[in-house]
């Protein structure tokens, strides 16, 4: 325990790459946990956004969908902020871009809660809290921990992605009561000081660098297929992930959302839809781990398709059911049912794509997931617009999700046919 201290110290001091022992060691759980907490304070603006969205339309007199613009802009936001954060992350260390994540987070709820329209609202969820803030803590840190760990890789990974619904279970319920009692803008004040203090604090136990690892042999089965994942070129691998990652979140993005305000138009209220928001996205935490350990018995790729099976299979669920019981129970299915997804690009890239670009390519994976999810966030308030109603947004999420499984299933028969394993 001493060696590896005083060794991370040496390295951290330096700036030089941890040694490999460290790999699966204390210290990688120990950092593990501060990425928990990091990834739980950075995400709480990508859900408060979706309890305040009923307050902010009644206050500055707007559409559903111009109502929804603040989360489109900072889910645009957090997705382009993810790609460069993640460049900055290998080149640099995941703890440069946390600190200014928490100073972007920090500053991004304070300029929100002082302005005066929707477009001003908009922009500083867009540049402050999605640029600048939340984007450091998840495609940085996504890529991070997969680097410290080998064995149990696959469920390191979805411990770090639990941060994200962890967050969605604390803060909309506290932002709810905070609204209530406060008023949305006090409420947002308050969230900026205690998550930007908190990120800048906990991205100083962060300095170290992760260790370098082996590349394989040149001419080796392992190189090949780290050059031709799928057996398509990177650039073309990366393209068609990231077109599964757009179309999954859009389907995604419809119930995380607008549940809360498809409960006040139900007439069931904005509380009874944030703790339906909160329910899906704790459940959310229990898939992602599970989904963490299948990882790491079948894969990134496979454990995609089962995730895109069952989210297609829990959309179809709020169709026919509209009673408070029953959108209780499907929302946790939801969760359930979808978490495992996201974090599965990240170990399908660390699976198929070389480890030394790792950063920047779960950035872009990460940044097609969450432009789908502001994508689907808008565009369901659109639908709502045109249609008087959210049927036919599910319809739409449902149709979307089918892109994502068709995408998934190819490149799953890509790799059989081929039949050369992961790298």
């Amino acid at each position: 325990m001493s060696l590896s201290k005083s060794t991370s110290a040496t390295a951290s001091a330096s700036g030089a790459a941890a040694s490999d022992h460290l790999i699966d060691s204390a210290y990688a759980a120990r950092r593990l946990v501060v990425t928990l907490l990091l990834m739980t304070l950075g995400g709480s603006s990508m859900y408060v956004v979706a309890v305040v969205l009923p307050a902010v339309q009644v206050e500055f007199g707007v559409s559903r969908a111009d109502a929804s613009l603040p989360y489109t802009m900072m889910m645009i936001g957090f997705g382009v902020g993810g790609l460069f954060m993640g460049r900055w992350a290998d080149r640099a260390g995941v703890h440069v871009p946390l600190m200014l994540g928490g100073v972007g987070t920090g500053l991004g709820f304070i300029a929100a809660s002082l302005s005066g329209n929707i477009w001003w609202f908009a922009l500083a969820h867009g540049v402050l809290m999605g640029l600048l803030g939340s984007s450091t803590t998840f495609a940085p840190l996504l890529a991070d921990t997969s680097l410290w760990w080998n064995k149990r890789r696959g469920i390191a990974v979805a411990v770090c992605a639990s941060g994200n619904y962890l967050a969605g279970a604390i803060w909309p319920p506290l932002a709810q009561q905070g609204i209530e009692s406060m008023g949305w803008r006090s409420t947002y004040v308050a969230l900026g000081l205690f998550c930007g203090i908190g990120m800048v604090l906990l991205s100083l136990l962060m300095r170290q660098r992760p260790p370098l690892l082996q590349s394989p042999v040149v001419g080796s089965v392992q190189a090949l297929q780290s050059q031709r994942p799928f057996g398509l070129s990177l650039n073309k691998a990366q393209f068609v992930l990231c077109v599964a990652g757009v179309a999954c979140c859009v389907a995604m993005a419809m119930p995380q959302v607008h549940i809360v305000a498809y409960c006040t138009d139900l007439g069931f209220g904005a509380a009874r839809g944030a703790e339906m928001l909160s329910l899906m996205l704790a459940s959310g935490i229990a898939s992602r781990l599970i989904s963490g350990a299948i990882c790491d018995r079948i894969g990134g790729l496979r454990t995609l398709v089962l995730g895109s099976v069952l989210q297609g299979v829990a959309l179809l669920l709020f169709l026919p059911f509209d009673g408070l019981v029953s959108l209780y129970i499907i929302s946790a299915m939801f969760g359930l049912f979808q978490g495992g997804i996201v974090p599965a690009y990240a170990i399908i890239v660390r699976e198929y794509f070389p480890a030394k670009e790792a950063g920047s390519r779960v950035g872009a994976v990460i940044m097609a997931t969450l432009l789908g999810m502001a994508l689907g966030g808008w565009m369901s308030g659109k639908v709502f617009d045109l249609t008087g109603s959210y049927h036919a947004a599910f319809v739409n999420g449902v149709m979307w999700n089918a892109l994502n499984l068709s995408i998934a299933l190819w490149l799953l028969w890509r790799v059989k046919r081929a039949g050369v394993p992961a790298a």
